[in-house]
């Protein structure tokens, strides 16, 4: 009995001893991270150019930021930030201040903007510190800032759900150099471009999407990928990086058909016309497994981005060597990276027409399946215009006007000038869509 109660009184006395995480703690944490980042935050609102109409239109639209340096840089989204012809920010005080776009980088969906320091009261400017993303862990507390449709000055919590969270490039979410950190901390429209904290007050990621219809599925660019960004775009106002025209596969599929469990490397799965590594004869179904002294492997999706990465990365215009197996055989060539192409194009409207354009990039070629750049997208048609009359439509790729054929943007802008009357007989175009050729006629009414 005696062995029992003594037993019995020193639970007792661990159970005082011991101290438990109290819910006044981590609440104490998150309103000093709360308190870090809060003064940072930027509402957003760029005025932007559209032409979907086939004119040009002014819109204004909301985002968020966060302020990272004294000197009133902030950091948002490109998607929010592009196209955008003048910037108001209003600080966390409610202070509105003009910003100019710095530079953008639609690749990882980021930019940098420039607070007008003339324009603020404040003596001394806050700002955000930036964490380590790469130290990040499924289950970390975050807190996600910004202006959710429009809400400034708005907080919500949730975890960390991924670390590495993969997807395919499309319209709405590119991702071609990093993954992704997944939050259950509430994101939506007007969030973008906002800070995404540890309980430490630093800032790991920024907002970036949310799924549709999605319960609680929200996602951050990874800080650490922001931070090399940020350093181009404030040294070159540019993000310039090397392409060799090569699309990736992962060899998990491709590991079980060769009956070789320990087979590392990545696939070649497309080359682009005209490419350097067309031009140096890689192949698709070639297995990289050096580039340079460095090897390289990807059996999941996920592993896909740092290939790209470090291809990317490489200077432009240094002849790199590429370690492969093709077939049976070990081979070894060069490829001189080139500069990557405009991901956006310019666009102009030609008003007695009443259509706008725009400028064929890589990208759109691919994306349309074209066979080469030449041409200019139709990017709008104004209704009841002479283009909607001759029914002309957007998506369509305009190749000639009359004899004259058209190669990029300047030359339609010559011709638009040139034949702002219309002759009598009118001007033919010459439309491509869907491997098809298809002839409309814009005359005077």
């Amino acid at each position: 009995m005696k062995d029992d109660f003594k037993l019995f009184s020193l639970f007792v006395l661990l159970v005082y001893l011991v101290p438990v995480p109290a819910a006044d703690n981590l609440q104490t944490l998150i309103l000093r991270a709360k308190n870090k980042v809060l003064p940072a935050l930027v509402h957003v609102e760029p005025v932007k150019e559209i032409y979907t109409t086939g004119k040009k239109v002014r819109v204004q639209v909301t985002g968020s930021g966060v302020i990272f340096s004294p000197q009133g840089y902030v950091l948002t989204n490109n998607h929010v930030a592009e196209k955008a012809k003048q910037v108001q920010c209003t600080l966390a005080n409610r202070e509105e201040v003009p910003a100019d776009v710095i530079g953008l980088d639609a690749l990882t969906d980021l930019a940098v903007l420039q607070l007008d320091l003339s324009k603020i009261s404040l003596k001394s400017l806050p700002y955000a510190r930036f964490g380590n993303s790469d130290s990040l862990n499924v289950g970390d507390i975050v807190l996600a800032l910004g202006s959710p449709l429009g809400l400034s000055r708005s907080l919500s919590m949730g975890v960390i759900s991924s670390i590495d969270r993969y997807f395919e490039d499309t319209d709405q979410m590119l991702s071609p150099f990093n993954l992704w950190i997944q939050t259950d901390a509430a994101i939506n429209p007007g969030n973008s471009g906002g800070p995404l904290v540890n309980l430490k007050g630093e800032v790991i990621g920024i907002n970036a999407r949310a799924i549709l219809y999605g319960e609680n599925l929200g996602f951050a660019i990874p800080i650490n990928t922001a931070k090399l960004v940020i350093d181009r775009i404030l040294e070159n106002k540019v993000v310039e990086r090397s392409w060799i025209g090569v699309e990736w596969q992962e060899i998990k599929e491709y590991k079980k058909y060769k009956n070789q469990p320990k087979l590392d490397g990545v696939l070649v799965s497309y080359i682009e016309k005209g490419s350097p590594a067309e031009k140096a004869g890689l192949l698709p179904g070639d297995l990289i497994k050096r580039i340079d002294s460095n090897p390289v492997s990807a059996v999941y999706k996920e592993e896909l981005p740092k290939v790209r990465k470090l291809i990317a990365e490489i200077p432009v215009g240094t002849a790199v060597g590429f370690s492969f197996w093709r077939g049976d055989s070990s081979k070894e060539i060069l490829i001189t990276t080139a500069q990557r192409g405009k991901f956006e194009g310019s666009e102009f409207v030609c008003e007695h027409w009443g259509l706008s354009v725009k400028e064929i990039t890589p990208r759109i070629a691919k994306n349309l399946n074209l066979p080469d750049e030449n041409g200019v997208l139709i990017s709008g048609v104004l209704n009841g215009s002479l283009a909607d009359e001759a029914e002309v439509r957007r998506g369509q790729v305009l190749k000639q006007i009359d004899q004259d054929s058209i190669l990029n943007l300047d030359d339609f802008k010559k011709i638009c000038e040139q034949k702002s009357s219309l002759p009598g007989k009118g001007i033919m175009l010459q439309l491509y869509q869907r491997n098809s050729i298809r002839y409309a006629l814009l005359k005077e009414k």
